[in-house]
């Protein structure tokens, strides 16, 4: 009799699939088995704990975003871009969005650490932001991370239906208003 054999990716995908529907409230290995209808061996044969898996769910969710959700072109201009295309995963992919990135459980701490790298790759890779010091980066990227977020988080829960024109003004006047401001940074 041959026995099923569940790999890694078999406990990523069953993993994602539950904090996609549920958030990272009920990611216990017990949760995860039961999904998958298996005992709870096969996941403590390839992660070390509960918290390697988490992290490297959390890394593969975020690899996927930066190679196929933030880099889509909207506008032509990358951090715009990359705000419009947050604000779409917010609102297509509602739960994976809270469990990542509001929810207490989720990677939000790490997401943020995820998406500040991505973020100061992408500002390298535009002349019109390349003399900036690394404090106006840091300032830039907290600064639309709070905006961004707020509009994702508001238009999410229905409070709040810009259209994408007011969207853009509201991340280019963020960009601007950082990047007037080099000797205030607020958010080191």
């Amino acid at each position: 009799m041959r026995r099923k054999v569940y790999t890694r990716e078999h406990i990523l995908k069953a993993a994602y699939e539950l904090i996609n529907r549920e958030g990272f409230g009920n990611f216990t290995a017990r949760n995860i088995a039961k999904h998958m209808g298996i005992s709870t061996q096969p996941i403590y044969l390839e992660f070390e704990n509960m918290q390697d898996l988490k992290n490297t769910l959390v890394e593969a969710v975020f690899k996927d975003l930066s190679e196929n959700v933030f880099p889509v072109v909207r506008t032509g201009d990358k951090l715009v871009d990359l705000g419009l295309n947050y604000i779409r995963f917010a609102q297509e992919q509602h739960n994976l969005y809270i469990a990542l990135f509001i929810d207490d459980y989720g990677g939000g701490k790490l997401m943020h650490d995820f998406s500040s790298t991505y973020f100061k790759s992408l500002i390298k890779s535009e002349e019109k932001y390349a003399d900036l010091p690394e404090d106006a980066i840091n300032a830039l990227h907290n600064g639309a991370w709070i905006v961004v977020t707020g509009l994702a988080s508001l238009m999410s829960a229905g409070i709040i239906t810009p259209t994408d024109d007011q969207i853009i003004k509201i991340i280019n006047e963020t960009i601007e208003g950082v990047i007037e401001k080099k000797e205030n940074y607020i958010f080191d």
